[in-house]
């Protein structure tokens, strides 16, 4: 006989939070954000577009690692990828004589969660057709005074921050400087590259104008991305590409489009490298990775085939939303909007 005092029911599970974490009130004034960034391209005559969110390609870039997932196509399991960025759609677009675009989506990253990352995250990405960066880094100025109503913006390029802030020359020190200002700081050390970005995310970044929005241009050739290659007034080769940080938070990342299909195949192929030199992932069905590495990596044959018939010239530049709704309503973490 069981006692009295006994329940016979199991305890009861304790149910799952199920409120979203972002208030009803953040989500009308990220509505509110999003209607008035339509009206401001809306009003600049650029048109909105929308892309596939999966494809059969994806990055290259060692340091983006894809969400993959697999399809049925007729009778077939095939490997598909959410993209990292609604980029080589858009170029296709571009190519195909759509003038210029702009799109709000979701975009997908693995591996990054915290108060500003989310793997799953909304991307404000527009090319304008025509322009340079320096013109595009006028726009993205003129987008955040309307949403933010901040000031002016600071310009300066890479090489003057360094100069500016710590005394060196990112172009021409030798590594052993560098190794000597990242000290112990970065463990295992590192290659040049790898020892700038330690120094401008730890000892360049906190001294930004935190205020006004700072654009940094002229990144070293060896950091040039998707962007084409030009030459500062010391004649040292330059990547035409900017980046857009305010209060603490890097917002938007910006180029002067490369247009050369045979220079952006060697960079892809530079980069398929990169990852293979990670290590290999597991092969994928159906499809045949130029070469994998941390995450599948399958080059995009249609953007190349979209730089050979010719895109036009053109600067675009990706801004992270969600970021932008964070400092718009003076918050700190991804998930409150």
């Amino acid at each position: 006989m069981i006692p009295s005092s006994v329940s016979t029911v199991p305890d009861s599970p304790t149910p799952p939070e199920w409120r979203p974490r972002a208030s009803i009130e953040n989500l009308r004034r990220r509505a509110e954000l999003l209607r008035r960034t339509r009206e401001f391209f809306a009003a600049r005559d650029v048109l909105e577009v929308e892309t596939p969110l999966i494809g059969a390609a994806t990055v290259t870039d060692p340091h983006l690692h894809p969400l993959r997932t697999e399809l049925e196509i007729g009778g077939q399991r095939r490997a598909g990828y959410l993209q990292t960025s609604p980029e080589f759609a858009m170029k296709r677009l571009l190519a195909a004589g759509s003038g210029s675009i702009f799109q709000l989506c979701k975009a997908f990253r693995d591996r990054e969660s915290g108060s500003r990352h989310n793997p799953e995250f909304t991307l404000l990405e527009w090319y304008r057709v025509g322009w340079d960066h320096h013109r595009l880094m006028d726009e993205v100025d003129e987008l955040l005074g309307a949403l933010l109503a901040s000031p002016a913006a600071e310009r300066i390029t890479y090489r003057d921050l360094f100069q500016r802030h710590l005394g060196l020359d990112p172009v021409v020190c030798p590594l052993s400087e560098l190794e000597a200002r990242v000290g112990d700081r970065l463990h295992g050390g590192g290659d040049r590259d790898q020892l700038l970005a330690f120094l401008f995310t730890h000892d360049l970044e906190p001294r930004l104008d935190g205020r006004r929005p700072t654009f940094v241009y002229h990144y070293p050739e060896s950091q040039c991305a998707l962007a084409r290659l030009g030459r500062d007034p010391d004649g040292q080769t330059i990547a035409e590409r900017f980046e857009v940080y305010l209060g603490g938070v890097e917002l938007a990342n910006g180029f002067h489009e490369l247009c050369d299909p045979v220079e952006q195949r060697r960079r892809f192929e530079r980069e398929a490298a990169e990852r293979l030199a990670v290590g290999h992932s597991p092969a994928i069905v159906g499809l045949s990775p130029a070469i994998v590495g941390r995450s599948p990596a399958v080059i995009d044959q249609k953007l190349l085939a979209a730089l050979e018939a010719g895109l036009p010239d053109c600067a675009g530049v990706a801004l992270g939303f969600d970021r932008l709704v964070l400092l718009a309503l003076g918050l700190d973490r991804i998930e409150e909007v």
